[in-house]
């Protein structure tokens, strides 16, 4: 494997603490803490007076609740999705509801996806959410005194955006790259191909610091990114050398590869080993009896 990815698992989330991490931006953790979400998902207010939410999270009343405490004599102005994952876009209806606000994201679930597998992926996806306002890459997305500007950037889930704060030299990088942990990347809405795309897009960037979906932020982004790309490369040296002694299903690859890792984590590691399966598959450089190849696929280098 390439050298480890310089991880920080500092992070002491309090559900419904408000937490000021720039002159406009401020923090909310849900209380929904598991081993995907860390502890829990990060919502963002951005600005002060009139303000966007970003990501309100999960279905809570707890943390909607708690959202709205924290806007008392603000008023909310737009709502926004970085994507669709389950743990991300529910709570937006009830913040809605209360606040009138307009929503904005890059479109439904599964909407940036350039795939049309026949098999299907187990995480959750918010098919309910349909922003009124759809914003394309580049696009930005204007309040009182604070601009964001979208960044497309798929490979997590099809309509995943990043968000830079103008003016503050920041992104709100979503679960595009997080500081506690990798991005799980799940076919068919996940994509390595996009998602290798999306981290090289990121390095042509400035921002200095990135605050993400789950965990604390991420304070040396182009070192961090580069890492990144490191450990998927040095992930698909281990496929060809999994598979430079025959065909192999992705259990046994999975078995081999992530030995050290809780078997807990075996079948989202499954799901990673796929999407490269897929990418390499797509470049020629393994083969499967199947057309497209899928999870139960047996695998051999081309």
């Amino acid at each position: 494997m390439a050298d480890p990815i310089p991880f920080n698992r500092e992070f002491d989330a309090k559900p419904g603490e408000i937490v000021q991490l720039a002159p406009n931006l401020r923090r909310i953790t849900s209380p929904n803490p598991s081993m995907f979400t860390f502890k829990g998902t990060n919502t963002y207010i951005v600005g002060r007076g009139r303000v966007a939410v970003v990501d309100p999270g999960p279905v809570s009343p707890e943390h909607a609740a708690a959202i709205m405490k924290a806007l008392q004599n603000e008023t909310v102005t737009h709502i926004i999705a970085t994507h669709t994952h389950n743990d991300h876009s529910p709570g937006i209806p009830a913040i809605q509801q209360v606040t009138g606000a307009p929503t904005y994201g890059f479109g439904p679930h599964g909407s940036g996806a350039r795939r049309n597998w026949p098999f299907d992926s187990p995480e959750g996806g918010d098919k309910n959410f349909n922003p009124d306002h759809q914003v394309a890459d580049g696009d930005v997305i204007e309040g009182e005194e604070w601009v964001l500007e979208a960044i497309h950037t798929p490979g997590h889930i099809s309509n995943h955006i990043c968000l830079a704060l103008k003016d503050q030299n920041l992104l709100l990088s979503g679960d595009h790259v997080m500081a506690w942990s990798t991005s799980i990347v799940s076919p068919p809405d996940g994509d390595m191909t996009q998602y290798m795309e999306s981290l090289r897009k990121l390095l042509t960037r400035s921002e200095d610091i990135y605050y993400p979906g789950h965990g604390g932020p991420v304070t040396n982004p182009r070192a961090f990114v580069e890492a990144f790309i490191r450990h998927r490369e040095a992930r698909e040296v281990q496929i060809r050398d999994c598979l430079s002694s025959g065909p192999k299903t992705i259990p046994a690859m999975v078995e081999a590869m992530y030995a050290d890792v809780d078997k807990n984590l075996h079948r989202a590691a499954g799901r990673s080993v796929l999407s490269h399966l897929l990418a390499m598959w797509e470049r020629g450089e393994v083969t499967a009896a199947e057309n497209p190849p899928g999870p139960d696929s047996s695998y051999q280098l081309a």
